[in-house]
């Protein structure tokens, strides 16, 4: 129990107020020590505090500040071991809030003393230590004190990583490689510190490098062209022509990704630190391995590895390849596209035609294990002149096309040997490539391999038939097809073309017959050996005047029996000298032999004709009695045209004539 101070003077203590009693000395000196236990601090920035009490839901801490503060102890879940006067760093949010209390946090005092860590590794170049929180599109997320870094999957390793997974939750020592202020990101590299312990050690290697030294390494990389191996700090290419002697389409055909082997060094370059590796060179080369008597003429089996344009490769064994040419194919002729023949992968029979095993270079050929069709037994008789064939078109020229008969066996059809009645510029006109042309054998030449064939052959000359139809003078109806400053070409009946000069187009009108008309011509000049036939539109209405003329002429000198008689006085001293009925004689016979000859002319014309729509609408008749009539009708032909001639003879006999006649009486006349 408290003594009581006797003797107290209780008067002067209510006297005065508290420390009223104080000198000024007294209280300046007091207020110095007040002062001296409280600090100044300002609000957005990090201080150092004394933990002075924990509960169940804060943490108070003592900052020097009038009062103290209060953090939530979800911030210090990271300190399990955390007790009163331990010190830790805040940052101050705000000196009083409406409640007259300091707000503090530890969580921002981290975040920017991270900050300033990162910003300081970069400006120095010094290392940070992060634990990986997860992993993301292209890279990991790291955690350095609060704040999250970019870590890129290729800068986390010097080798590729396929699987990010394994480094979550792992702590790892990272260098800060880039800062983005506005957007608060940054990247890191773990890479970086890798490749400066492996710097030495790359030294040391390509140091003691040497072409042909055996080096063991580990597939980091695989490309469509080769794959990277890891030498130990050093990469070096080993490209996809040097991992097996025969041909692969991808390395992972042989190899597979972190596989270790043993590889040899073909060539370095210092200045670029580039390596070329081998694989295949730790083998024997196998055209080594080829049967010594294997040779020109030996029969090989193989597989179609690759096709070009100009051949294919067989490959014998691995690494052993002869070309089989395009022209080595077939015995034809035309060469072409190598997949008509072979496909890559086929598994083949060839010849070999050449052999070199010091350049280790072969060619095969195929056709060589198949006869020649040129050189068969047979090949004359069954391509004798004369003999007809179907074969397939294979090329087109401004001279002709090729027909393929057999493999090998190919023949020139001349355009002129086409069609007997067009005239045809271009085979395209009649067919195309890929079509099937019926043939005959018109020459054979076996030692120089050639062919001539015909197409229009197969058939009768219609020439010789057109020449009892267009006979000259002869009027037909045609249409002018085509045009030009020469002329015009006429589409005639049985689809035959004839030729008409600019003045023969000439209508009766004075107007000129233009492209598309059909109109009568008459023929002027027929050539059965050239195929030429020229018309005359203009003919057809000349030649009326001139035959009414000359009708109208012979008229006035028949008597009156048949004809008008001279009129009276008109008599002449001529007249006398000849009777009468001789006149009238020589006058009937020139009527009766230019009748017979039109007769005949008309019906030598019509037997054409009936002819030309005989082949046209071919007959049902039976083979044997169709020659008899094809006989007799040629028979018929040449008895009508001997008769023609005959006819033609006498009627221009008596022309003569008659017109020495005339000629005589002008002389008496004078």
């Amino acid at each position: 129990m408290a003594e009581l101070v006797d003797n107290f003077d209780w008067d002067n203590v209510g006297a005065n107020s508290f420390g009223g009693n104080y000198t000024a000395e007294q209280r300046a000196e007091m207020e110095q020590m007040y002062g001296e236990t409280l600090t100044t601090v300002q609000e957005e920035e990090v201080v150092k505090g004394t933990v002075v009490g924990i509960t169940d839901r804060d943490v108070i801490l003592n900052i020097g500040f009038k009062s103290d503060g209060l953090v939530s102890i979800t911030e210090f879940r990271d300190l399990t071991d955390l007790k009163i006067g331990d010190q830790v760093e805040v940052f101050i949010e705000d000196q009083e809030d409406a409640n007259g209390q300091l707000i503090l946090s530890r969580k921002k005092a981290k975040i920017k003393q991270a900050w300033k860590a990162i910003y300081d590794a970069l400006e120095n170049d010094t290392v940070l230590e992060g634990v990986v929180k997860r992993r993301t599109k292209g890279g990991l997320i790291m955690d350095l004190d609060g704040v999250e870094a970019f870590l890129p999957g290729s800068q986390i390793d010097v080798k590729p990583i396929r699987d990010f997974d394994i480094y979550v939750g792992r702590r790892m020592e990272v260098k800060v490689v880039k800062i983005n202020a506005a957007f608060d990101n940054v990247v890191v590299s773990h890479k970086v510190l890798i490749e400066k312990d492996l710097e030495k050690q790359r030294e040391a290697i390509l140091n003691n490098l040497e072409k042909g030294q055996i080096l063991e390494g580990v597939i980091k990389n695989m490309t469509n062209f080769g794959v990277f191996i890891d030498l130990g700090g050093v990469d070096g290419l080993l490209h996809i022509t040097d991992i097996s002697w025969g041909r692969i389409a991808h390395p992972s055909e042989v190899l597979q990704l972190d596989q270790k082997l043993n590889i040899v060094v073909l060539d370095f370059d210092e200045a670029k630190k580039r390596i070329s590796l081998g694989l295949k060179q730790l083998t024997p080369h196998p055209w080594d391995s080829l049967p010594a008597d294997m040779g020109v003429g030996s029969k090989v089996k193989g597989r179609i590895v690759n096709v070009a344009d100009y051949g294919a490769f067989m490959e014998i064994i691995p690494g052993v390849e002869g070309l089989i040419h395009v022209s080595e194919m077939s015995w034809s002729q035309h060469l072409r596209n190598p997949q008509d023949f072979i496909k890559q992968g086929d598994v083949v029979e060839a010849q070999i035609l050449t052999l070199d095993r010091e350049d280790r270079k072969m060619s095969l050929g195929i056709k060589q294990l198949s006869e020649d069709p040129w050189t068969r037994g047979d090949f004359a008789t069954k391509y004798a002149v004369g003999t007809n064939h179907n074969g397939l078109v294979r090329n087109l020229t401004n001279f002709g096309l090729f027909v393929e008969l057999e493999e090998g066996v190919d023949g020139l059809v001349h355009v002129s040997d086409l069609s007997w009645t067009k005239k045809i510029k271009h085979p395209s006109e009649v067919v195309k490539v890929g079509d099937r042309l019926d043939v005959v054998v018109l020459e054979l030449d076996v030692a120089n391999r050639r062919l001539a064939l015909g197409h229009k052959q197969l058939e009768e000359n219609p020439w010789d038939t057109f020449q009892t139809v267009f006979t000259p003078g002869s009027v037909h109806k045609a249409t002018i097809t085509e045009k030009n400053d020469r002329g015009a070409v006429l589409e005639l009946p049985y689809g035959i073309e004839g030729f008409a000069y600019p003045k023969s187009l000439v209508k009766e009108d004075g107007s000129n017959a233009e492209n598309g008309e059909s109109l009568d011509f008459r023929v002027v000049e027929f050539s059965k050996d050239d195929r030429r036939i020229v018309l005359s539109h203009t003919a057809v209405f000349n030649q009326t005047q001139e035959d009414d003329s000359r009708n109208s002429k012979f008229a006035k000198k028949k008597p009156a029996g048949g004809a008008a008689a001279p009129a009276q006085g008109e008599g002449k001293i001529s007249d006398l000298k000849k009777p009468q009925a001789a006149e009238k004689s020589t006058l009937g016979d020139l009527d009766a032999l230019s009748a017979l000859r039109d007769k005949m002319m008309g019906s030598e014309r019509q037997a054409g004709e009936q002819k030309l729509s005989s082949k046209a609408a071919p007959a049902e008749d039976a083979p044997a009695e169709g020659g008899i009539i094809a006989a007799v009708t040629g028979a018929a032909s040449a008895a009508i045209d001997k008769v023609t001639e005959v006819a033609g003879d006498v009627v221009d006999t008596v022309k003569h004539a008659l017109g020495n006649d005339a000629d005589t009486k002008e002389e008496e006349k004078a």
